[in-house]
């Protein structure tokens, strides 16, 4: 097995939150090497989200991209066990449809924040890096769990803290060290918010039975589906003879083995669908279907 087989046979092992985390960091050590190899980081400056609204619209796709990128191995790390452990929190509760959702509204509201703040606000306009991590989607995860299952302890070194003052004291926290450092990171703090409010306002809505990430979940469904090439089936379709004879309502009566054997293919298929059917079967029936 080849290097690259066994690489996809390992990724393909995972769980959705290690393929989530593998993405994260194969792209840290892609692009860490790059720039450090070529001396030059012109890659990452089309996928970090910049401060600028002139340069965002120039990279749009920045408004997500931004999410899988992290400024050294600490800010990874931090932000991908912290992935995990809240994710799992996630999970047990909904699918991994909706975390994804959650996710990526989340990152994208965050750099909306991001975006808005250091375009309005005087004090942050010249102190600013660009924008990159996954903070702002984990702290939607986050303060949607939080919001819908308040009272679920976490333990932290054996004390357990109930899930909502967990994420309240995230949030408080980077209240309080947005005007910190000068203002320099300023930036990432304020996403967080963004993301912190887009979780609690989609969990609230979601207990009142209304979904607010369903339009973005068919966009994306209608993205990705652009780009999956649809299999055409190998199935002829067989017609089974319908004769007005006394003779073939004798047969129709008391089928043929060649008829029944059809029937019951044709069957299998409705029931487990084509892919169900052995080669002697998808045989049969494609010279049956020849002859017909």
């Amino acid at each position: 097995m080849s290097l690259l087989e066994d690489i996809k046979y390992r990724y393909t092992r995972l769980g959705f939150l290690g393929k989530l985390i593998a993405i994260n960091s194969a792209l840290f050590i892609v692009l860490y090497l790059i720039e450090y190899l070529f001396q030059n980081n012109i890659i990452t400056r089309w996928l970090y989200l910049p401060k600028a609204f002139g340069d965002f619209f120039m990279q749009p796709w920045s408004i997500i991209t931004y999410s899988f990128l992290h400024g050294d191995l600490l800010h990874l790390a931090f932000n991908m066990i912290g992935l995990y452990y809240i994710g799992r929190l996630f999970l047990s509760i909904y699918s991994e449809k909706r975390f994804l959702n959650v996710y990526f509204l989340g990152a994208i509201v965050g750099g909306c924040f991001f975006l808005l703040s250091y375009n309005i606000f005087p004090a942050f306009i010249q102190r600013t890096p660009p924008l990159v991590g996954a903070s702002a989607a984990i702290m939607a995860i986050l303060i949607f769990t939080a919001t819908i299952r308040a009272k679920m302890r976490v333990y932290i070194f054996n004390y357990g803290v109930e899930l909502w003052k967990f994420g309240a004291f995230f949030v408080i926290l980077d209240l309080i060290r947005i005007p910190m450092n000068d203002g320099a990171n300023a930036g990432g703090f304020i996403s967080h918010l963004g993301g912190a409010l887009l979780g609690y306002i989609y969990a609230k809505r979601l207990e009142k039975g209304s979904d607010i990430g369903s339009g973005f979940e068919k966009f994306m469904d209608t993205i990705v589906s652009y780009f999956t090439p649809k299999k055409k089936s190998p199935l002829k379709t067989v017609y089974k003879n319908k004769k007005t004879t006394s003779t073939a309502k004798t047969a129709t009566s008391s089928p043929t083995q060649k008829q029944r054997k059809i029937d019951g293919i044709l069957d299998k298929i409705s029931k487990s669908g084509y892919e169900s059917l052995t080669k002697e079967e998808k045989d049969f029936l494609f010279k049956a279907g020849k002859e017909n």
